[in-house]
Order: C-alpha cells, then structure tokens, then sequence
C-alpha cells in the first residue's frame, strides 16, 4: 500500500513553535490552497488536486498535530492556530497571496478566519460544510463534548496499514469514503510506532480541536465581501444549519447543496466535487 512519497514537498514553519508538512501537487497556474478536515491530512485532497492542476498549482496542508505536522508547544488547538497554519503556507508557496483556496469543515472554518485576520490573502474560496459557530460565551471555557469525547473513544492503533485500512474500509463512517481518499488517510494519517501504525492526530488532539469549535467565524463570514462557496450534504444538523442561516444573510456567500452527500463529501465524491468547483473558480475570473 506504500504510495508514491513525491508528492511530500517542503517544511514550512508556523506560529507556536509549529513545523508543517505541505503536499506539492503540482500544475503551473495560480496557487490554490487545500485544507482538511478535524483528524484528516493534506494528502487526502490528492484526488481532488489531480483534477485542479490543469488550471492551478494545488498545495495541501497538514494542520498542526494532524499528519506529519507538529503540534504546537503549548498544546493547545485554537483555531487561530490553524488559520495561522494557512497563512504561513500562503507566505511560502504564493507571496502572502492572493490564492484560491478549498476547505472542508475545520479546513473552511479555518479559511474564513485566515481571511478575516488577512484580508486579501484570498480571492475566491470553495468550502463544504466549514464549521460556523459563534464564539464562546464570556467566561465559557472549552469542555469535553460528544464530538470530543468519541474521537478520545477512538481506536488509535493497528498492526499494519493494512490492517487500518481493511477495518475502516467496512465500518462507518469512513466506509463511506472513496477508496483513493481512505487509502491517503491510512498512508499520510499514520505514523510508524514500534512495528505498529498509530494515528498521527492523536485522540486526544483530535479532541481539542472539536473543543474550540466554538470560534466566531459565524460572525466573520457575514464580514467576507470575496466570492465564496458553501456547500453543505444532505443530512441536516447542527452544522449544515449553521451554514444555511448565515449564507443567507450575506449576498457574498453562495449556497450549494449535494443532498445525496454527507458531510465527508469532498472525500466521498471527489471527482464530481472537483469538477464543480474547476467551473466556478474558472467562473471566477
């Protein structure tokens, strides 16, 4: 199962003392910049980045504590984190931009602050189901959740790849995902530990991250005045609401459903997904 490990580009550095992988897939048009989802890799975006580097040169990114990135010295996961993490990859591939970018949950969440902290960093951006929620109440701290609590249930361990890949391959919800997708996950989401594979975001990151959810970036997305694609799936929740309540109340964010979609749907449906966004971002300008 080993795969092709050119496609492993450079070391960028980041805030908090953070040391990120990027993935370089190529092509010789205008950067665009790919962000994952809580407990995934950059990697996984390669199928999708193949179907883009006709128009774009298409760079993913390990968030902090995800994949072969570090995590940051002081433990914690803000999501100010990330949207730095974003900005340091901008700076190194594209100049401090702009880029394009595409986002998926944590990935377009993150996007938006990047944004938001940066205006100007990006021109047009491609996101499905970024996470939108308003900011912590005052004096509120971050508290174990039933996101939190099952990603620190999760089994973080196998004897091989193989051995990962086989079990995700048939139990949801990543049975759902298509099989270049899972299988960049087993490959770049693990690390070597001891003739073991172990999840290289660990449980308890993963957990941290569902922890700060709560960032603002519902208010921050009103602010955004860039083209700008929400796509949500078909299952309604606490997410997708988000997302339709405030696509509505802006005349900057567009709305796109895939109702026959889950929230995985990047990871899901790649190609197609690819596809729709090479016409809007070729719609763009």
């Amino acid at each position: 199962m080993a795969r092709d490990q050119t496609i492993i580009a450079d070391r960028i550095a980041s805030t908090d003392g953070v040391e990120l992988q990027s993935y370089d897939f190529g092509g010789d048009g205008p950067l665009l910049v790919m962000c994952h989802a809580t407990g995934f890799c950059g990697a996984m975006w390669e199928p999708v980045a193949r179907m883009l580097t006709s128009e774009y040169r298409c760079v993913a990114l390990d968030f902090r504590a995800h994949g072969l990135s570090t995590p940051p010295e002081h433990g914690h996961m803000r999501w100010t984190g990330m949207a730095a993490d974003i900005g340091a990859v901008v700076d190194h591939y594209g100049d401090g931009g702009p880029i394009r970018a595409v986002g998926h949950s944590l990935g377009g969440g993150s996007l938006v602050l990047a944004e938001r902290s940066r205006p100007g960093m990006i021109s047009a951006a491609w996101t499905f189901e970024p996470i939108l929620f308003g900011p912590p109440l005052p004096g509120e701290e971050p508290a174990p959740s039933e996101m939190s609590e099952r990603a620190r249930a999760r089994r973080s361990g196998f004897s091989s790849r193989r051995e990962a890949f086989d079990r995700y391959r048939h139990r949801p919800p990543l049975d759902m995902l298509d099989e270049r997708c899972l299988r960049a996950y087993v490959d770049f989401g693990f690390v070597d530990d001891d003739g073991r594979v172990s999840l290289a975001c660990t449980p308890e990151y993963e957990a941290r991250v569902f922890e700060q959810h709560r960032t603002g970036a519902d208010a921050e997305a009103l602010k955004l005045t860039i083209p700008w694609v929400m796509a949500i799936g078909g299952r309604p929740d606490v997410v997708t609401d988000a997302v339709e309540t405030v696509t509505a109340a802006s005349e900057h964010l567009q709305l796109i459903r895939y109702d026959e979609l889950s929230h995985f749907g990047p990871l899901e449906a790649p190609d197609r997904l690819a596809d729709d966004m090479l016409k809007w971002f070729t719609a763009q300008g």
